[in-house]
């Protein structure tokens, strides 16, 4: 997700925010604490997806003292985080967000179109009471600069979390402190453990493609094919490219070193979609950038600890296909 904070600094903090008001943007400086020592942090964030970012926005807008610690700086090629529903939207209206996802290439999509044994249909969604510019936003998931750490560990004092040990891009070993830590640094996280309830379920793995310069059959909706053994989906990412995801059952996907992915590709998927896609899909095979992720289940299961909290997807996750995430459809 796209926000305009331009640079939050794991030491020396100053956000730049791309704010609207009446008649043009202006750009309004926060300044943060430069040194995180003690409690002069009022909130730590690990994590600056879509949850952290939006909730760095607001927390230091109302004047908190907010320290924002993320992992990898560098723009991710991940096939998470690529579809904001319009509830999601609707969300950024009420932060004051919504430029966020203006002059990134995002698509408007306006519903999903299903596919079963060659047939097809539009399932749009119950937009009709909302203002023309309500809609679900997808797009490249990344571009965002902020400053880099990957927090290691919490840092738990008689049974309260008092901030977290984090180590810089150099290697340097530092420590922040914060009356409340919130972490958000998504599925992978390595804090869970400590914060919530360990279950994980894996029900499926996902591949992502990049089909080019094609057109999906449904302008400006996501696209599910009821295939066998599982589905596929396909959306818009920006004007000119389709994400294709392939949902494979199990926690293991066909090789990619061996020639099995290519094989599975070709012979199982490409007959199962969609004839105006078939050109595109099978050119994205053959051009060979194959990403892949697990899919997983956690149940909302914390345990409650004074100092810190769960938030989007190191909270919960249920599986993408569900449209559950990034806050459902309205």
């Amino acid at each position: 997700m796209v926000f305009s904070i331009e640079d939050i600094a794991i030491s020396i903090s100053t956000i730049s925010i791309c704010q609207k008001n009446e008649s043009s943007k202006r750009s309004e400086n926060v300044t943060l604490s430069a040194e995180v020592t003690g409690s002069t942090t009022d909130i730590i964030i690990v994590g600056a997806g879509v949850a952290g970012s939006a909730l760095a926005y607001t927390r230091a807008k109302d004047g908190r003292r907010v320290h924002v610690i993320e992992r990898d700086l560098t723009e991710p090629h991940r096939i998470v985080g690529e579809l904001l529903q319009p509830g999601g939207y609707l969300k950024l209206i009420e932060l004051g967000l919504e430029d966020c996802v203006n002059q990134i290439d995002a698509q408007q999509v306006f519903g999903y179109a299903l596919y079963k044994d060659g047939e097809g249909t539009k399932v749009s969604y119950p937009l009709e009471n909302f203002n023309s510019d309500v809609a679900g936003r997808s797009f490249h998931n990344g571009r965002v600069r902020l400053g880099q750490g990957s927090v290691t560990s919490l840092i738990e004092e008689e049974g309260i979390i008092k901030g977290v040990t984090y180590k810089t891009k150099t290697g340097q070993e530092l420590t922040a402190y914060a009356p409340l830590t919130v972490v958000c640094d998504g599925c992978c996280s390595n804090l869970r453990r400590s914060l919530s309830k360990p279950k994980v379920e894996i029900p499926s793995c996902f591949v992502g493609l990049i089909l080019e310069n094609c057109e999906l059959p449904y302008k400006n909706h996501g696209h599910v094919i009821l295939a066998d053994p599982s589905p596929i989906l396909f959306y818009p990412i920006s004007s000119t490219e389709v994400r294709c995801l392939v949902d494979v059952p199990g926690q293991k996907v066909p090789s990619t070193a061996n020639g099995e992915m290519t094989n599975y590709l070709k012979t199982v998927v490409a007959p199962q979609i969609p004839r105006e896609l078939c050109s595109a899909f099978m050119s994205a095979i053959e051009k060979g950038n194959i990403r892949t992720m697990t899919n997983k289940s956690m149940p909302a299961a914390p345990s409650p600890t004074p100092g810190a909290l769960l938030l989007g997807d190191s909270f919960n996750m249920r599986h993408p296909l569900t449209g559950g995430g990034m806050t459902g459809f309205i």
